[in-house]
């Protein structure tokens, strides 16, 4: 009888650690997949890999406690995936461990980024659009997301200078090297009048 009670108390204990070990093991690849082979990355698209997977336990938190639609969940699953998906081919493609500050946006959101939304039928792959985005293209994932990179503020200085420097040369000026005012000339400005 102690035998039978030794035996059972093994097997149940066995069954235990098999059961919290393949437990491990299914989190453990869990990770892995939703890392997207994160060990190919460096520290800055694990970084963003690790805050897309935040957002998504976010919306799954959220839609858990009904505080969401399901039309809600769906979108911003979807756009998240969309951001993976971007963010991964732009580093592969670069070969460089850089992520661009990425937007993913539908055709009744592209408000939120212009005042004066473009069309979509009209957005080039690689088109600076607004002096503030370039374009990367559409993703269909559900719905169609419009994926833009915002362009950093030395990227829009740039830009803004040769689109300077294109206007003053087609405008006829000298030679278009110096820009800004004549030596000898000055500027005033009126006075702030102020209320007494």
């Amino acid at each position: 009888m102690a035998n039978v009670i030794k035996l059972s108390r093994f097997f149940i204990g066995l069954s235990i650690l098999l059961l919290f070990s393949g437990v491990a093991a299914g989190q453990r690849s869990a990770t892995s997949l939703s890392d997207d082979s994160g060990a190919e990355f460096g520290p800055v698209m694990r970084a963003y890999i690790g805050y897309l997977n935040n957002e998504q336990e976010v919306v799954d938190d959220r839609a858990s406690r009904r505080e969401i639609t399901g039309a809600y969940y769906r979108r911003n699953s979807n756009r998240i995936r969309a951001l993976r998906q971007m963010a991964i081919r732009l580093v592969r493609q670069s070969g460089n461990d850089y992520v661009p500050e990425l937007e993913a946006v539908t055709t009744d959101e592209l408000g939120t980024l212009f005042e004066d939304p473009p069309r979509p039928a009209t957005l080039r792959a690689n088109e600076i659009v607004a002096n503030k985005f370039k374009f990367l293209g559409p993703l269909h994932l559900g719905e169609v997301f419009y994926m833009f990179a915002r362009l950093d503020p030395y990227e829009q200085a740039e830009l803004i200078q040769r689109q300077g420097k294109g206007s003053t040369l087609s405008a006829g000026s000298n030679s278009g090297s110096a820009n800004g005012q004549r030596v000898g000339q000055t500027t005033s400005r009126p006075r702030r009048v102020v209320p007494r």
